[in-house]
């Protein structure tokens, strides 16, 4: 169900990317209290893009999950950029995150959706 995009403008190389994904399917998984085998996660780097008109490193995040809670964005926000500081080495001045409470029947899976 959660679904974790995360662009940046810098090279990952292709063992700390592997790394990274694997750290962040757990990370959402465990701050989510989702069952990680639901949980994916996809890492775009060397993307265009320029922050404040500045080229130094970057990310932007969308976290998308059925149940989102709003009034836990603060915490997800600061576990995710703690995860791109301690994995990326991009501080979190340069890190933007997009929240998004997908509804059950608008989130599909093994051939249907999340709908009771």
């Amino acid at each position: 169900m959660p679904y974790l995009m995360v662009k940046t403008n810098q090279p990952v190389p292709s063992t700390p990317k592997g790394e990274f994904l694997a750290l962040a399917s757990q990370t959402v998984a465990e701050a989510l209290g989702k069952p990680e085998r639901l949980v994916m996660v996809a890492l775009e780097d060397e993307s265009s893009m320029v922050f404040g008109g500045d080229h130094a490193p970057c990310v932007y995040m969308e976290l998308k999950s059925i149940g989102l809670p709003q009034e836990r964005t603060a915490e997800l926000s600061e576990s995710l950029c703690t995860l791109i500081e301690k994995t990326l080495g991009i501080v979190r001045e340069r890190i933007f995150i997009e929240f998004a409470d997908a509804e059950r029947h608008m989130w599909g899976y093994n051939g249907g959706t999340f709908a009771k």
